[in-house]
Protein backbone atom coordinates (compact mmCIF):
# COMPACT_ATOMS: atom_id res chain seq x y z
CA UNK A 1 0.00 0.00 0.00
CA UNK A 2 1.24 3.47 -1.18
CA UNK A 3 1.89 5.55 1.84
CA UNK A 4 -0.30 9.10 1.99
CA UNK A 5 3.32 10.57 3.96
CA UNK A 6 6.03 10.01 5.14
CA UNK A 7 8.01 11.85 7.91
CA UNK A 8 9.37 11.38 11.36
CA UNK A 9 6.58 12.52 13.62
CA UNK A 10 3.61 14.93 12.97
CA UNK A 11 3.70 15.80 16.61
CA UNK A 12 6.51 18.11 15.31
CA UNK A 13 4.08 20.01 13.92
CA UNK A 14 3.01 22.96 16.37
CA UNK A 15 6.86 24.43 16.03
CA UNK A 16 6.51 23.90 12.85
CA UNK A 17 3.80 25.88 12.00
CA UNK A 18 5.35 28.84 13.85
CA UNK A 19 8.44 28.56 11.80
CA UNK A 20 6.76 28.86 8.30
CA UNK A 21 4.84 31.44 9.41
CA UNK A 22 8.07 33.09 10.61
CA UNK A 23 9.74 32.85 7.45
CA UNK A 24 6.53 33.79 5.39
CA UNK A 25 6.86 37.49 7.35
CA UNK A 26 9.74 38.30 5.28
CA UNK A 27 8.39 37.02 2.02
CA UNK A 28 6.58 39.37 0.82
CA UNK A 29 7.36 38.92 -3.03
CA UNK A 30 5.77 35.15 -2.76
CA UNK A 31 2.80 36.52 -0.12
CA UNK A 32 1.52 38.70 -2.82
CA UNK A 33 1.84 35.84 -5.42
CA UNK A 34 0.11 33.55 -3.34
CA UNK A 35 -2.86 36.06 -2.69
CA UNK A 36 -3.01 36.41 -6.64
CA UNK A 37 -3.12 32.76 -7.21
CA UNK A 38 -5.81 32.33 -4.79
CA UNK A 39 -7.94 34.13 -6.54
CA UNK A 40 -7.20 33.35 -9.90
CA UNK A 41 -6.46 29.31 -9.77
CA UNK A 42 -4.04 29.05 -12.04
CA UNK A 43 -2.84 25.18 -11.13
CA UNK A 44 -6.52 24.11 -10.76
CA UNK A 45 -6.65 20.37 -11.33
CA UNK A 46 -2.88 19.96 -11.64
CA UNK A 47 -0.68 17.68 -10.06
CA UNK A 48 2.96 19.17 -8.79
CA UNK A 49 5.62 16.97 -8.09
CA UNK A 50 8.28 18.90 -6.13
CA UNK A 51 11.76 17.60 -5.26
CA UNK A 52 13.03 20.32 -3.06
CA UNK A 53 14.92 21.15 0.08
CA UNK A 54 12.27 20.57 3.20
CA UNK A 55 12.43 24.27 4.56
CA UNK A 56 10.61 27.19 5.99
CA UNK A 57 10.96 28.91 2.88
CA UNK A 58 9.86 25.62 0.74
CA UNK A 59 6.64 25.51 2.85
CA UNK A 60 6.07 28.75 2.07
CA UNK A 61 6.19 27.73 -2.36
CA UNK A 62 4.07 24.92 -1.54
CA UNK A 63 1.42 27.24 0.21
CA UNK A 64 1.87 29.20 -3.22
CA UNK A 65 1.27 26.70 -5.48
CA UNK A 66 -1.51 25.13 -3.25
CA UNK A 67 -3.52 28.85 -3.08
CA UNK A 68 -3.32 28.56 -6.99
CA UNK A 69 -5.14 25.17 -6.93
CA UNK A 70 -2.40 22.74 -7.75
CA UNK A 71 -2.24 19.37 -5.95
CA UNK A 72 1.45 18.94 -4.52
CA UNK A 73 3.47 16.58 -3.08
CA UNK A 74 6.87 17.06 -1.82
CA UNK A 75 10.20 15.19 -1.56
CA UNK A 76 13.84 16.08 -0.08
CA UNK A 77 16.12 17.24 -2.68
CA UNK A 78 18.76 16.33 0.22
CA UNK A 79 19.05 13.74 3.01
CA UNK A 80 20.39 16.09 5.44
CA UNK A 81 18.49 19.34 4.48
CA UNK A 82 14.72 18.18 5.71
CA UNK A 83 13.48 20.40 8.71
CA UNK A 84 11.51 17.30 10.73
CA UNK A 85 9.22 20.26 12.37
CA UNK A 86 8.39 21.82 8.52
CA UNK A 87 7.38 18.21 7.13
CA UNK A 88 5.02 17.83 9.78
CA UNK A 89 3.42 20.75 10.01
CA UNK A 90 3.21 20.45 6.17
CA UNK A 91 0.96 17.21 6.43
CA UNK A 92 -0.81 17.90 9.93
CA UNK A 93 -2.02 21.47 9.08
CA UNK A 94 -1.93 22.17 5.39
CA UNK A 95 -2.84 18.39 4.02
CA UNK A 96 0.31 18.19 2.01
CA UNK A 97 1.92 14.94 1.45
CA UNK A 98 5.39 15.10 2.34
CA UNK A 99 7.76 12.32 1.73
CA UNK A 100 11.40 13.51 3.73
CA UNK A 101 13.03 12.63 7.15
CA UNK A 102 16.32 14.30 8.15
CA UNK A 103 19.13 11.72 7.80
CA UNK A 104 17.63 9.47 5.82
CA UNK A 105 19.43 6.81 4.07
CA UNK A 106 20.05 7.13 0.29
CA UNK A 107 17.56 4.00 -0.71
CA UNK A 108 14.96 5.81 1.58
CA UNK A 109 15.57 9.36 -0.87
CA UNK A 110 15.14 7.66 -3.93
CA UNK A 111 12.30 5.56 -2.26
CA UNK A 112 10.67 9.12 -1.17
CA UNK A 113 11.38 10.67 -4.41
CA UNK A 114 9.48 7.86 -6.12
CA UNK A 115 6.61 8.54 -3.87
CA UNK A 116 6.48 11.95 -5.63
CA UNK A 117 6.82 10.34 -9.32
CA UNK A 118 3.77 7.52 -8.19
CA UNK A 119 1.86 10.60 -7.94
CA UNK A 120 2.35 10.97 -11.39
CA UNK A 121 2.61 14.97 -11.69
CA UNK A 122 2.55 17.03 -15.14
CA UNK A 123 4.64 19.77 -13.55
CA UNK A 124 8.00 19.07 -11.69
CA UNK A 125 10.36 21.08 -9.64
CA UNK A 126 13.62 20.55 -8.91
CA UNK A 127 16.64 20.86 -7.19
CA UNK A 128 19.85 19.52 -8.60
CA UNK A 129 17.21 17.42 -11.24
CA UNK A 130 16.63 14.52 -9.52
CA UNK A 131 12.95 13.61 -10.79
CA UNK A 132 14.07 14.84 -14.44
CA UNK A 133 16.66 12.28 -14.56
CA UNK A 134 14.30 9.85 -12.89
CA UNK A 135 12.27 10.34 -15.62
CA UNK A 136 14.64 10.30 -18.23
CA UNK A 137 15.50 6.87 -16.77
CA UNK A 138 13.33 4.61 -14.49
CA UNK A 139 9.79 6.36 -14.48
CA UNK A 140 10.48 6.83 -18.17
CA UNK A 141 7.15 5.67 -19.06
CA UNK A 142 5.72 8.82 -16.75
CA UNK A 143 7.18 11.55 -19.02
CA UNK A 144 4.26 11.80 -21.55
CA UNK A 145 2.17 13.31 -18.54
CA UNK A 146 4.56 16.16 -18.03
CA UNK A 147 3.58 19.45 -19.07
CA UNK A 148 7.31 21.06 -18.08
CA UNK A 149 9.61 21.19 -15.12
CA UNK A 150 11.60 24.33 -13.51
CA UNK A 151 15.27 23.57 -12.27
CA UNK A 152 16.92 25.67 -9.44
CA UNK A 153 20.05 24.57 -9.47
CA UNK A 154 23.25 25.14 -11.47
CA UNK A 155 23.95 21.32 -11.02
CA UNK A 156 20.72 20.56 -12.30
CA UNK A 157 20.49 22.98 -14.92
CA UNK A 158 23.87 21.19 -16.29
CA UNK A 159 22.29 17.89 -16.25
CA UNK A 160 19.40 19.09 -18.09
CA UNK A 161 21.70 21.33 -20.89
CA UNK A 162 23.02 17.84 -21.27
CA UNK A 163 20.15 15.98 -22.11
CA UNK A 164 19.06 18.79 -24.07
CA UNK A 165 22.36 18.49 -26.05
CA UNK A 166 21.97 15.11 -26.76
CA UNK A 167 18.28 15.34 -27.83
CA UNK A 168 17.10 13.29 -25.16
CA UNK A 169 15.59 16.22 -23.19
CA UNK A 170 11.91 14.63 -22.84
CA UNK A 171 9.92 17.71 -21.82
CA UNK A 172 10.24 21.90 -21.61
CA UNK A 173 12.17 23.35 -18.57
CA UNK A 174 12.48 26.60 -17.24
CA UNK A 175 15.90 27.37 -15.54
CA UNK A 176 15.03 29.48 -12.53
CA UNK A 177 18.60 29.17 -11.41
CA UNK A 178 19.25 31.38 -14.28
CA UNK A 179 17.23 34.03 -13.52
CA UNK A 180 18.73 37.45 -12.51
CA UNK A 181 16.87 37.49 -9.31
CA UNK A 182 18.11 34.15 -8.39
CA UNK A 183 21.28 33.71 -9.19
CA UNK A 184 22.18 37.47 -8.45
CA UNK A 185 21.24 36.88 -5.01
CA UNK A 186 20.08 33.38 -3.68
CA UNK A 187 23.43 32.07 -5.05
CA UNK A 188 25.73 35.24 -3.93
CA UNK A 189 23.89 36.24 -0.51
CA UNK A 190 21.77 32.99 0.43
CA UNK A 191 24.99 31.13 -0.09
CA UNK A 192 27.71 33.35 1.14
CA UNK A 193 25.74 33.52 4.83
CA UNK A 194 24.67 30.40 4.98
CA UNK A 195 27.27 28.49 4.37
CA UNK A 196 29.47 30.29 6.69
CA UNK A 197 26.61 29.95 9.20
CA UNK A 198 26.78 26.30 8.66
CA UNK A 199 30.22 26.19 9.33
CA UNK A 200 30.24 28.20 12.03
CA UNK A 201 26.99 26.17 13.96
CA UNK A 202 28.88 23.14 12.86
CA UNK A 203 32.21 23.85 14.45
CA UNK A 204 32.41 27.29 16.53
CA UNK A 205 35.05 28.05 14.71
CA UNK A 206 36.63 31.84 14.53
CA UNK A 207 37.08 32.91 10.83
CA UNK A 208 38.80 35.75 11.95
CA UNK A 209 42.44 35.27 11.22
CA UNK A 210 41.75 32.07 9.30
CA UNK A 211 43.01 31.34 5.64
CA UNK A 212 39.72 30.15 4.35
CA UNK A 213 40.24 27.97 0.71
CA UNK A 214 36.77 28.65 -1.50
CA UNK A 215 37.14 25.76 -4.39
CA UNK A 216 35.20 28.10 -7.25
CA UNK A 217 34.27 31.77 -8.35
CA UNK A 218 31.19 30.98 -9.42
CA UNK A 219 28.29 33.65 -8.14
CA UNK A 220 28.31 31.17 -4.99
CA UNK A 221 31.82 30.76 -4.60
CA UNK A 222 32.03 34.96 -4.83
CA UNK A 223 29.55 34.81 -1.96
CA UNK A 224 31.29 32.61 0.80
CA UNK A 225 34.88 34.79 -0.14
CA UNK A 226 33.05 37.89 0.33
CA UNK A 227 31.37 37.11 3.50
CA UNK A 228 34.50 35.45 4.42
CA UNK A 229 37.01 37.97 3.99
CA UNK A 230 34.28 40.14 5.68
CA UNK A 231 34.79 38.53 9.04
CA UNK A 232 38.58 38.70 9.00
CA UNK A 233 39.33 35.73 7.50
CA UNK A 234 42.59 35.38 4.31
CA UNK A 235 40.96 34.43 1.26
CA UNK A 236 42.35 31.93 -1.12
CA UNK A 237 40.39 30.73 -4.69
CA UNK A 238 41.06 27.92 -6.78
CA UNK A 239 39.51 28.00 -10.35
CA UNK A 240 40.25 26.37 -13.48
CA UNK A 241 38.22 28.99 -15.62
CA UNK A 242 40.74 31.89 -16.37
CA UNK A 243 38.32 34.55 -16.47
CA UNK A 244 36.82 34.00 -13.24
CA UNK A 245 40.16 33.32 -11.49
CA UNK A 246 41.36 37.00 -12.88
CA UNK A 247 38.14 38.20 -11.62
CA UNK A 248 39.02 36.61 -8.18
CA UNK A 249 42.62 38.12 -8.21
CA UNK A 250 40.99 41.60 -9.41
CA UNK A 251 38.49 41.00 -6.12
CA UNK A 252 41.62 41.55 -4.36
CA UNK A 253 42.02 37.76 -3.52
CA UNK A 254 45.12 35.41 -3.80
CA UNK A 255 44.73 32.47 -6.31
CA UNK A 256 46.01 29.35 -6.31
CA UNK A 257 46.25 25.98 -7.16
CA UNK A 258 44.42 23.70 -4.69
CA UNK A 259 47.75 21.69 -4.16
CA UNK A 260 49.42 24.58 -2.93
CA UNK A 261 47.01 26.25 -1.00
CA UNK A 262 46.38 22.91 0.45
CA UNK A 263 48.94 23.51 3.10
CA UNK A 264 47.74 26.73 4.12
CA UNK A 265 44.29 26.30 4.99
CA UNK A 266 42.26 26.28 8.23
CA UNK A 267 38.24 26.15 6.36
CA UNK A 268 37.73 24.59 3.01
CA UNK A 269 34.62 25.44 0.76
CA UNK A 270 34.06 23.67 -2.32
CA UNK A 271 31.17 24.69 -4.43
CA UNK A 272 32.44 24.09 -8.00
CA UNK A 273 29.21 21.13 -8.93
CA UNK A 274 32.28 18.96 -10.11
CA UNK A 275 33.46 16.16 -8.34
CA UNK A 276 36.31 15.19 -6.69
CA UNK A 277 37.70 18.68 -6.11
CA UNK A 278 39.83 17.77 -2.79
CA UNK A 279 41.27 14.50 -3.44
CA UNK A 280 43.74 12.34 -0.75
CA UNK A 281 46.99 14.25 -1.92
CA UNK A 282 45.53 17.32 -1.34
CA UNK A 283 44.26 15.79 2.37
CA UNK A 284 47.31 14.46 3.03
CA UNK A 285 49.08 18.07 2.68
CA UNK A 286 46.67 19.85 4.87
CA UNK A 287 47.45 20.91 7.88
CA UNK A 288 46.41 19.03 11.65
CA UNK A 289 42.77 19.68 12.09
CA UNK A 290 41.57 21.02 8.84
CA UNK A 291 38.18 22.05 8.14
CA UNK A 292 36.87 20.53 5.19
CA UNK A 293 33.10 21.37 3.74
CA UNK A 294 31.09 21.33 0.59
CA UNK A 295 28.40 23.89 -0.30
CA UNK A 296 27.75 22.34 -4.04
CA UNK A 297 24.44 20.66 -4.66
CA UNK A 298 25.57 17.22 -4.10
CA UNK A 299 28.01 15.41 -2.06
CA UNK A 300 30.36 14.20 -4.77
CA UNK A 301 33.63 17.50 -4.58
CA UNK A 302 35.26 16.06 -1.57
CA UNK A 303 36.22 12.84 -2.55
CA UNK A 304 35.35 10.65 0.88
CA UNK A 305 36.44 7.57 -0.48
CA UNK A 306 39.57 8.05 -0.85
CA UNK A 307 40.00 10.09 2.50
CA UNK A 308 38.67 6.93 4.30
CA UNK A 309 41.53 4.68 2.29
CA UNK A 310 43.70 6.98 3.67
CA UNK A 311 42.37 7.09 7.06
CA UNK A 312 43.13 4.70 10.25
CA UNK A 313 39.83 5.89 12.09
CA UNK A 314 36.89 8.08 12.09
CA UNK A 315 34.65 9.58 14.92
CA UNK A 316 31.86 12.11 14.97
CA UNK A 317 33.03 14.50 17.46
CA UNK A 318 30.57 17.34 17.64
CA UNK A 319 27.04 17.31 15.45
CA UNK A 320 27.73 17.24 11.68
CA UNK A 321 31.54 16.83 12.22
CA UNK A 322 33.10 13.79 11.13
CA UNK A 323 36.71 13.10 12.48
CA UNK A 324 39.25 11.38 10.02
CA UNK A 325 42.66 10.42 11.62
CA UNK A 326 45.13 9.83 8.65
CA UNK A 327 47.76 6.79 8.51
CA UNK A 328 50.16 9.60 8.58
CA UNK A 329 51.49 11.27 10.79
CA UNK A 330 47.81 10.49 13.12
CA UNK A 331 46.91 13.95 11.26
CA UNK A 332 43.41 14.44 11.98
CA UNK A 333 40.97 15.99 9.04
CA UNK A 334 37.47 17.85 9.85
CA UNK A 335 34.79 17.02 7.20
CA UNK A 336 31.37 18.62 7.92
CA UNK A 337 27.69 17.15 7.33
CA UNK A 338 28.60 14.16 5.63
CA UNK A 339 30.26 16.57 2.69
CA UNK A 340 26.47 17.35 1.90
CA UNK A 341 25.17 21.13 1.50
CA UNK A 342 26.69 22.03 4.72
CA UNK A 343 24.55 24.96 4.66
CA UNK A 344 21.39 22.80 4.70
CA UNK A 345 23.30 19.81 6.99
CA UNK A 346 24.15 21.82 9.41
CA UNK A 347 22.37 25.29 9.79
CA UNK A 348 19.25 26.48 8.29
CA UNK A 349 19.46 27.32 4.55
CA UNK A 350 19.29 30.69 2.99
CA UNK A 351 17.75 33.57 4.75
CA UNK A 352 13.81 34.09 3.75
CA UNK A 353 14.39 37.27 2.77
CA UNK A 354 16.59 36.42 -0.11
CA UNK A 355 14.55 32.90 -0.87
CA UNK A 356 11.73 34.91 -1.85
CA UNK A 357 12.96 35.86 -5.11
CA UNK A 358 14.26 31.93 -6.34
CA UNK A 359 10.22 30.98 -4.99
CA UNK A 360 8.23 33.62 -7.11
CA UNK A 361 10.56 32.53 -9.47
CA UNK A 362 9.49 29.00 -9.11
CA UNK A 363 5.56 29.90 -8.91
CA UNK A 364 5.45 32.46 -11.96
CA UNK A 365 7.44 30.18 -13.84
CA UNK A 366 5.36 27.39 -13.28
CA UNK A 367 2.40 29.58 -14.39
CA UNK A 368 4.14 30.59 -17.03
CA UNK A 369 4.51 26.49 -18.07
CA UNK A 370 0.71 25.95 -17.84
CA UNK A 371 -0.37 29.59 -20.09
CA UNK A 372 2.89 28.27 -22.69
CA UNK A 373 3.66 24.50 -22.29
CA UNK A 374 1.87 23.71 -25.71
CA UNK A 375 4.13 26.70 -27.24
CA UNK A 376 7.28 25.61 -25.95
CA UNK A 377 9.83 22.54 -27.44
CA UNK A 378 11.81 20.24 -25.21
CA UNK A 379 14.42 22.73 -24.51
CA UNK A 380 15.60 24.27 -21.59
CA UNK A 381 14.24 28.23 -21.60
CA UNK A 382 15.30 31.02 -19.44
CA UNK A 383 13.28 32.49 -17.10
CA UNK A 384 11.29 35.07 -19.25
CA UNK A 385 12.92 38.75 -18.56
CA UNK A 386 9.19 40.30 -17.52
CA UNK A 387 9.24 37.52 -14.86
CA UNK A 388 12.20 38.59 -13.94
CA UNK A 389 11.73 42.65 -13.67
CA UNK A 390 8.47 42.07 -12.22
CA UNK A 391 10.31 40.10 -9.11
CA UNK A 392 12.77 42.60 -8.83
CA UNK A 393 10.08 45.26 -8.84
CA UNK A 394 8.16 43.88 -6.51
CA UNK A 395 11.16 43.10 -4.25
CA UNK A 396 11.99 46.84 -4.23
CA UNK A 397 8.61 47.64 -3.50
CA UNK A 398 8.58 45.86 -0.92
CA UNK A 399 11.74 47.45 0.65
CA UNK A 400 10.08 51.02 0.27
CA UNK A 401 12.76 51.91 -2.22
CA UNK A 402 11.95 53.63 -5.39
CA UNK A 403 13.89 54.12 -8.38
CA UNK A 404 14.12 56.56 -11.69
CA UNK A 405 12.53 55.80 -14.53
CA UNK A 406 13.60 57.00 -18.04
CA UNK A 407 11.71 60.48 -19.71
CA UNK A 408 10.48 61.11 -23.20
CA UNK A 409 14.00 62.82 -24.42
CA UNK A 410 16.14 59.86 -22.39
CA UNK A 411 14.17 56.59 -24.48
CA UNK A 412 14.56 58.53 -27.58
CA UNK A 413 18.43 58.90 -27.24
CA UNK A 414 18.69 55.36 -26.06
CA UNK A 415 16.65 53.88 -29.41
CA UNK A 416 18.01 56.30 -32.04
CA UNK A 417 21.23 56.50 -33.92
CA UNK A 418 21.77 60.09 -35.21
CA UNK A 419 22.56 61.81 -31.84
CA UNK A 420 26.23 61.53 -30.99
CA UNK A 421 28.48 63.76 -29.83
Amino acid sequence: MTKKFDIKSTALAGSGKKRIEWAGRTMPVLRDIAKRFNKTKPFKGIRMGACLHVTTETANLMLALKAGGADVRLSASNPLSTQDDVAASLVKDYNIPIFAIKGESNKLYYEHLNSVLDFKPQIVMDDGADLASALHSSHKKLSGDILGGTEETTTGVIRLKSLEKNNLLLFPVIAVNDALTKHLFDNRYGTGQSTIDGIIRATNHLFAGSTVVVAGYGWCGRGVAMRARGMGARVIITEIDETKALEAVMDGFNVMPMNKCAREGDVFVTLTGNINVIRPEHFLLMKDGAIVSNSGHFNVEIDLIGLRKISISTREIRPFVEEYTLKKENKKILILGEGRLVNLAAAEGHPAMVMDMSFANQALSAEYLIKDAKKLENKVYPVPREIDSSIAKLKLESMKIKIDTLTPEQKKYLSSWEIGT
